[in-house]
């Protein structure tokens, strides 16, 4: 099965919506027979055992060289642009498109 790392706004804008749209992008991977990591899990982590921010995403970018692709949805976010550029240096092919996504990824 391949695993597809989403790389998505969190804390820009409406965080309700971002978190929103990070599932609702994996629940079409899912669908689509891919296994999609969700960094934005640690949404709910933190609000019962709070931890900084950068503690989040240590984490997060722990599990991406692990994923065959990032998908990386549209917005301004800090976070995620430097979750493309690890994959980039890790040689994982980054998507902006989930259509295009699924369509490539073998």
């Amino acid at each position: 099965m391949r695993r597809v790392y989403i790389a998505a706004p969190y804390s820009t804008g409406d965080v309700a919506a971002n978190v929103r749209n990070a599932y609702e992008a994996a629940t079409r991977l899912a669908d689509a027979g891919v296994a999609p990591f969700v960094p934005h899990h640690t949404h709910f982590w933190h609000l019962l055992f709070p931890r900084a921010y950068e503690d989040w995403l240590k984490l997060d970018l722990a599990f991406l060289p692990c994923c065959d692709a990032v998908l990386r949805l549209p917005g301004e976010s800090p976070g995620a642009d430097t979750e493309v550029r690890k994959a980039r240096a890790l040689g994982i092919p980054v998507f902006e498109n989930l259509d295009l996504l699924l369509r490539d990824l073998p």
